[in-house]
């Protein structure tokens, strides 16, 4: 465990993150019931420990520089990510895990009770069926398509709020998709240890000119 408990601190750290050890230890056991769970109900494609860390825990992690004050709201949040880490990163902030399966939202709710994350709030919903918010950030990965998700989820989003969407090589061809309205504010390419993929992360907004949400005369 402290061998293990080291590399994802490094590896934290290497993406500008700051993980204390008992907040790392809480990580470590969150792989736990991953593993476990994954046996019986599939939840990712990813079966090997350390393969868990680098592509679930710490490419979670690279959004957490990202983050500015308030509450999150993380849709599609499948087995839990990036939602379980953020929330476990920052206690003192309310993080919304959205997603429409069962199995899924069984195992994220588990989470919430074994791990003690009084900060996190599991929906089990279809995305553009929920009513919630409006949340300052939304966050996604693997997830839907940018000309998909940025429509779906605009009701739960604040009028200045963001998406900050975890995206590879296929962003340069969704952010020409982006519906009318919209704009990318930042595009991020972040290097994950230990993992070789092309990782992105996009910050997309609605256009200056539709912030009040005035219409004209």
């Amino acid at each position: 465990m402290d061998t293990e408990r080291r590399e994802l601190e490094a590896g934290a750290e290497a993406l500008g993150v700051r993980l204390a050890p008992e907040t790392a230890d809480r990580m470590l056991r969150l792989l736990d019931l991953l593993e476990k769970w994954n046996r019986a109900y599939n939840l990712t494609a990813v079966r090997e420990r350390s393969a868990m860390c680098a592509r679930h825990l710490l490419d979670s992690l690279t959004l957490v520089p990202r983050l500015g004050p308030g509450p999150i709201l993380d849709v599609g949040s499948g087995g839990g990510f990036p939602g379980l880490v953020l929330a476990l990163h920052s206690p003192s902030r309310q993080v919304t895990l959205l997603d429409s399966n069962s199995k899924k939202t069984r195992f994220m709710t588990q989470c919430r009770l074994e791990l003690g994350l009084d900060n996190m709030q599991v929906v089990h919903s279809r995305v553009e069926d929920w009513q919630g918010g409006p949340f300052p950030q939304i966050t996604s990965r693997a997830f839907a398509s940018l000309a998909e998700m940025v429509p779906m989820t605009a009701h739960l989003l604040a009028q200045d709020g963001e998406h900050l969407a975890m995206k590879g090589p296929e962003a340069t061809t969704e952010v020409e998709g982006l519906p009318t309205g919209w704009q990318l504010l930042e595009d991020s390419r972040v290097t994950v240890p230990g993992v070789d993929a092309e990782r992105r992360i996009l910050r997309i907004g609605r256009n200056s000119t539709d912030s009040t949400g005035e219409t004209g005369d």
